[in-house]
Order: C-alpha cells, then structure tokens, then sequence
C-alpha cells in the first residue's frame, strides 16, 4: 500500500473540497480510497476517506450516497469514537426525515464531542435532541454518564 500518494490524493482532495470542486475532490478522494487494500474497514486511512466522501456528496445534495459513506466511515478503525462521524450521519438522517434514527447519532455526537460540535451548524440539529440533553443532566447542568 502506498502510503504517502494515499496522503498526498487525499490533501488534493482537500485543497479542491475548500475549493468548492467537488466532482474533482470526489475523485482523488475515491482515487486514495481504491489503494487501500480490502477489507477497507480494516484500515485508519478510510475512516477518514469515506468521511471526507460523505462530506463531499452531503455539499453536493446527494445525501444517500452521503449516508453510505458515514456508515462505511463508522465501521473503519476509531470510527465508532468520532464525534464528527456521528454528527454527520445525524445530519443526513435529519434530512432524509429519518428523525429518530437522526437524534441518536446527533445525540451520539453531543455526548462525545459536546454542544461545541453544533456551534457552526443549523441550529434545527440542536434543537431536534435538546430535550434529550436537558433530561440526561444533572442539577449543576452536568452530562449523566451512563
């Protein structure tokens, strides 16, 4: 596996995400994605390619695919640990209506990351688990862990 044209497929990817080219960011993205050995799910280096084509198809309205790539994400190495992983399936879920399935993975996200990971968002993903929030603290506002 090549290691550093995976690294270096997946910063042109960045550079023409920021861009705003992202039929052109989809493909080296999917281009580092293809050097990965299968299973993909078993390598560190997916996580982070299946996330950044989940983002890439969420800017472009294609939420479906969106979807398929977070899940795909999820199940790579740290993937079930990543806040960002969850808030983004969250999102999608949300506006594919799916508003339950939406709420545990927002919720997923708030209890890894916190309310810091809404900040720069559409305030309708906060909204759609604050009453969750509000029964899962205690009397100072602190987060009940399980």
């Amino acid at each position: 596996m090549d290691y550093q044209k995976i690294e270096q497929l997946s910063e042109e990817g960045n550079v023409l995400f920021e861009a705003e080219q992202l039929q052109q960011a989809l493909r080296k993205y999917e281009a580092a994605l293809n050097l990965i050995p299968s299973p993909k799910t078993d390598w560190e280096a997916s996580t982070w390619l299946y996330t950044s084509i989940g983002d890439v198809y969420f800017s472009k309205e294609e939420v479906e695919q969106s979807k398929e790539s977070y899940f795909n994400a999820l199940n790579c190495p740290d993937g079930i640990s990543n806040g960002y992983i969850h808030f983004s399936l969250g999102q999608v879920l949300y506006e594919l209506e799916d508003f339950e399935k939406s709420k545990e993975y927002l919720l997923r996200a708030y209890m890894i990351e916190g309310e810091d990971i809404f900040e720069d968002e559409d305030e309708k993903y906060i909204q759609s688990i604050k009453d969750l929030i509000d029964t899962s603290k205690d009397e100072n506002g602190d987060l009940i862990q399980d």
